[in-house]
């Protein structure tokens, strides 16, 4: 697998200064936007939506990672690829043709992922994990950011990881909700690749060193 990768979460950033932000994310060493779109029923909480999305893309130059958090994902795809979205990732709980929806991402020209609750096992991707560019594992409970980290998730990403291998495939996985300096290398000893981090980036008084030490310290 190639280097371990860094996608500060969006939802934390000052609305306010969104293009500031989204330029600081831009030029950090980080690798992709992170994009929480929450719809009050799935989770509940409620976050933004397209025309927010569409305001990143006019200034982001690198890939928009889109998790959806949201209910029957599959009426929304075409929408969320027209305004920016690079990767689209749903929940596994969300959808109910779950095979289907992963090929309507792809039919729109996006890479397309499923993302697991908290609780929810690993082994229910047996036999949709060929068609997945990524797997993120939430390590909170969806819906809010700022949350503790929950410890299960470094024996789920281990398990998720020995999947992936005894199956030659090149699916990543992405952790979402709670990374820090203090955990972010032993979710890549664990199998971890993609990291999401929100607060953690943002509540910084320096966002871009934070970013880059965290992107040292995942590929150490």
């Amino acid at each position: 697998m190639s280097s371990k990768l860094i996608a500060p979460s969006m939802l934390a950033a000052d609305f306010g200064n969104l293009q500031r932000d989204t330029e600081m994310v831009n030029n950090s060493e980080a690798d992709w936007f992170h994009i929480d779109v929450m719809d009050g029923h799935f989770v509940p909480n409620i976050s933004y939506g397209m025309p927010v999305i569409q305001a990143i893309k006019k200034h982001a130059t690198k890939p928009l990672d889109v998790h959806l958090m949201i209910e029957k994902p599959e009426r929304y795809i075409e929408e969320f690829a027209k305004v920016g979205a690079d990767i689209i990732t749903v929940h596994y709980e969300s959808t109910i043709h779950l095979h289907r929806t992963l090929t309507q991402i792809e039919d729109a020209g996006c890479k397309a992922g499923v993302v697991l609750n908290l609780t929810t096992p690993v082994s229910v991707l047996e036999d949709i994990l060929p068609k997945c560019y990524m797997v993120l594992l939430m390590s909170i409970n969806p819906g809010f950011g700022g949350q503790k980290f929950e410890d299960i998730t470094y024996h789920r990403i281990t398990k998720l990881r020995k999947m992936i291998d005894e199956r030659g495939l090149d699916t990543r996985i992405e952790v979402d909700g709670g990374v820090t300096d203090k955990n972010i290398k032993q979710l890549v000893d664990a199998g971890a690749d993609v990291f999401v981090a929100g607060s953690h980036v943002f509540k910084n008084p320096d966002p871009t060193e934070t970013i880059k030490q965290l992107k040292t310290l995942a590929n150490s």
